[in-house]
């Protein structure tokens, strides 16, 4: 039984997709910053030498430059408008009915956990922009 409702609930979450808001703008971080935090994780995570750390790091600044070169000469289309006001009340109200729904069958804990990855699944639904990339 739960199972069926996880299921209805993936299954709203990705037709949301469908009648999400625009994406806010959001200033992507700067090159040094994306270096920086690859750096950080590739420390933790691969335990490199200097010279691995070196090169790995080059091959990464010259991916960043020639994937903005590409972005500067590329300018992503223009937003989609809203959905009307009336679109948006349906919405929320199956929005409602869902979370109604599961948090009947989870318990409460179970249940904060899901409110917590349904907040990170957002982007997906194209409500704002990513977080910053957590994992390589």
């Amino acid at each position: 039984m739960k199972k069926k409702y996880l299921a209805v609930a993936i299954t709203m979450m990705l037709a949301s997709a469908t009648i999400a808001q625009p994406p806010s703008p959001q200033k992507p971080p700067s090159q040094e910053e994306q270096l920086k935090h690859v750096s950080e994780r590739l420390d933790k995570e691969l335990q490199l030498n200097a010279d691995q750390k070196k090169n790995v790091l080059e091959a990464y600044k010259d991916f960043f430059s020639a994937m903005e070169k590409v972005k500067a000469d590329n300018p992503p289309p223009p937003p989609p408008p809203p959905p009307p006001p009336a679109v948006k009340q349906k919405f929320d109200s199956i929005l409602k009915e869902r979370d109604a729904k599961i948090k009947a069958v989870l318990n409460e804990e179970q249940f904060k956990k899901f409110q917590t990855i349904e907040q990170h699944m957002k982007p997906l639904h194209g409500d704002h922009m990513p977080p910053p990339p957590q994992q390589l």
